[in-house]
């Protein structure tokens, strides 16, 4: 198990290297004056040669490359900011804040989006899969698998459009989506939340129900299935202790990309309720062409997936027995 730990560390390092190198050429590269694109249209003369200076546009790209990275690792001085300590991430030339502090202060609202609207369509989409599963060819099963398909075709600017018109703006059921404080106060944070939980599962929600149902259905024709239907086992039994352990993997698998995904910013569903978190952040830094933090963003993202995926490999060998992690 460390064995296996120590080489999945080792490969995600190479991949974020890999990750923030291409991200690196294609920010800094591919422009022909990146000065000039982060500056704006409103650029003067002196602001842009402070850009070029405090972006090392004299130095070559693997240069350029190398400072950003060993930035990370021991800071790095800016002329026009000052020092930044490890890790650093660079400056925003929008706001002039470490890009670093500037993600972090987002990051409670996007993980909280996440982790809320995880909870909601883990239990609502693998439950209401299991259960199409077990019914499988019956009502249920035909209104669930209906539900899913037209559920997964909205998509969330529309649907939550609707939603705050309807239960915050007409109806008066919810709350004004919203930030706040868990520590300061759960219940704000609770009903500031709520409705965009609702809509960021509803997409999920129908993806899981589908996965589930046809994991299920394909693990329960296994033989080691039908051998423990043969010994006279219950169907309970044997659905929840054997299938279900043996359909899990895929949806784990899944599962983890999906949070790393959401951890990195969920953007529609930010826009769309006017939350103040990573996705509004990269939203806001393409608008403003804001290049370090844009890659701050990025690399953050992709550090969320790779880890996510360690985790989900690690957790294999706990939800099916025939798997042993060497």
């Amino acid at each position: 198990m460390l064995r296996f730990i120590a080489r999945r560390l080792l490969g995600a390092v190479i991949t974020l290297l890999i990750i923030s190198a291409v991200t690196f050429m294609l920010f800094y590269a591919v422009p022909r004056d990146p000065a000039r694109l982060a500056c704006g249209k409103l650029c003067t003369p002196e602001t842009l040669e402070v850009i070029r200076h405090n972006m090392g546009i004299t130095d070559s790209l693997p240069v350029q490359y190398w400072h950003w990275l060993t930035g990370i690792f021991v800071g790095r001085d800016f002329a026009s900011f000052g020092n930044c300590d490890a890790p650093c991430l660079g400056y925003s030339f929008v706001n002039r804040e470490p890009v670093l502090a500037t993600i972090w202060d987002r990051f409670p609202t996007t993980l909280s989006l996440a982790l809320g609207a995880s909870v909601v369509f883990l239990i609502f989409g693998v439950g209401m899969g299991m259960v199409a599963a077990m019914k499988q060819g019956k009502a249920v099963d035909k209104i669930a698998s209906s539900a899913s398909l037209v559920a997964s075709s909205m998509q969330i600017y529309f649907v939550g459009t609707l939603a705050l018109y309807f239960f915050v703006y007409q109806w008066h059921i919810l709350d004004q989506p919203s930030y706040t404080n868990f520590s300061t106060n759960p219940g704000a944070w609770f009903s500031g939340l709520m409705l965009p939980w609702m809509i960021l599962a509803l997409i999920f929600t129908a993806n899981y129900t589908r996965m589930t149902r046809s994991q299920m259905v394909e693990t329960l024709s296994e033989d080691y299935v039908r051998t423990a239907r043969a010994k006279g086992l219950s169907g309970r039994t044997v659905f929840f202790r054997f299938a279900w352990r043996g359909a899990m993997g895929p949806i784990v698998t899944i599962f983890g990309i999906d949070l790393g995904v959401l951890l990195g910013g969920a953007m529609i569903t930010e826009k769309t309720f006017s939350l103040q978190g990573i996705g509004m952040l990269a939203v806001k830094s393409v608008q403003t062409s804001d290049l370090p933090m844009l890659l701050g963003v990025m690399v953050l993202t992709a550090s969320f997936v790779v880890v996510a995926n360690i985790v989900v490999d690690a957790c294999y060998a706990l939800i099916d027995p025939r798997i042993r992690l060497a």
